[in-house]
């Protein structure tokens, strides 16, 4: 047999060796100034002298975490009255017909505030220390009343949807006949 030639293999093209190399490092232009308050990079890399001897932060006193939980609790308490505007403009939107779209709407206007009515305690649990245990029984207590009136939106539009039984025609099938006084009968001569 004859013997071949080692066979060549072929460079690979410019893109590709540009791909595999790392970038080249750009020269720092030292005409600009850096912005006021950029600081100066070292050239060690790590911290100087004088920020260094910046203390440590202390960890929160237990005054100042309960404290910060009434104000999370109070927050989480008032969050049903903000979404109020939003579900009253949307309900007023939606119309008065009885569609698909606006019996969703309905339900789910329902639906959120009886769910926060039944998980009121698991809601706020993780607020309850011995310093807040107190003065949580307010904010659970305002949490309750913004849901109830989260809900009393949702009857309103639920009566102005004609759902409610709220006319005496809607309640005629318990109604008894009137039994008269008197009769009038005509004569004819």
């Amino acid at each position: 047999m004859a013997s071949e030639p080692p066979s060549k293999v072929p460079t690979p093209p410019r893109w590709v060796i540009d791909l595999n190399s790392p970038p080249r490092p750009k020269s720092k232009n030292t005409s600009f100034t850096n912005p006021p308050g950029y600081p100066e990079p070292t050239s060690s890399g790590k911290r100087s002298a004088a920020s260094s001897k910046v203390p440590a932060r202390k960890p929160p006193t237990t005054v100042e975490t309960d404290t910060l939980k009434l104000k999370k609790s109070w927050e989480l308490a008032i969050a049903p009255a903000k979404a109020l505007p939003m579900n009253a403009i949307m309900m007023y939107m939606s119309g008065n017909s009885l569609q698909i779209f606006s019996i969703m709407m309905v339900f789910m206007l329902f639906k959120n505030p009886i769910q926060g009515l039944l998980s009121t305690n698991e809601v706020f649990r993780r607020f309850e220390t011995e310093g807040t245990k107190n003065q949580l029984w307010l904010v659970k207590a305002c949490y309750v009343l913004m849901n109830c009136v989260a809900l009393a939106l949702g009857v309103w539009k639920v009566n102005g949807m004609g759902l409610l039984p709220t006319t005496r025609s809607d309640w005629l099938a318990w109604e008894t006949e009137r039994v008269p006084l008197e009769r009038a009968v005509f004569a004819f001569r």
